[in-house]
């Protein structure tokens, strides 16, 4: 099973909230197993100092998951965040943020999944999490 990214951006624009959607996320890529988000740069996103600030990542990175998923079982169901730990590895300034998850395991009620976040055109991640979800439908 899997999502054509337009079908993938349909879920984000009919399920999530307004504040998650202003964060400006799109699909690039979505496959069986995975999915590959953009977070566009924005000023309003960065902390003191300039740096893309951490909730903005977690939040990226935990909205991106649920794409995973939804492209892992073939269309949208409702679920939750059972957990989320993000280890943050350096900053990120100027740029966008590709948010890349691989789900590792997708079973009838938890789904596990690894989530990279990595600057656009740099080779290491800015960040690294890994996140459970309770699958309730």
């Amino acid at each position: 099973m899997s999502l054509a990214p337009a079908e993938a951006d349909k879920i984000l624009a009919d399920n999530f909230a307004p504040w998650v959607l202003d964060l400006g996320l799109t699909v690039r890529e979505t496959g069986p197993q995975h999915a590959v988000l953009r977070l566009p740069w924005s000023d309003r996103l960065a902390r003191d100092g300039g740096g893309l600030s951490g909730q903005a990542m977690m939040a990226a990175a935990d909205t991106a998951t649920v794409i995973a998923i939804s492209a892992a079982r073939g269309g949208y169901g409702p679920m939750t965040t059972v957990q989320q730990s993000t280890s943050f590895q350096r900053p990120v300034v100027g740029v966008d943020l590709l948010i890349d998850v691989r789900i590792t395991k997708l079973g009838k009620r938890m789904a596990f999944a690894d989530v990279t976040l990595t600057p656009e055109g740099a080779e290491e991640p800015a960040a690294k999490a890994s996140t459970v979800y309770a699958l309730l439908g």
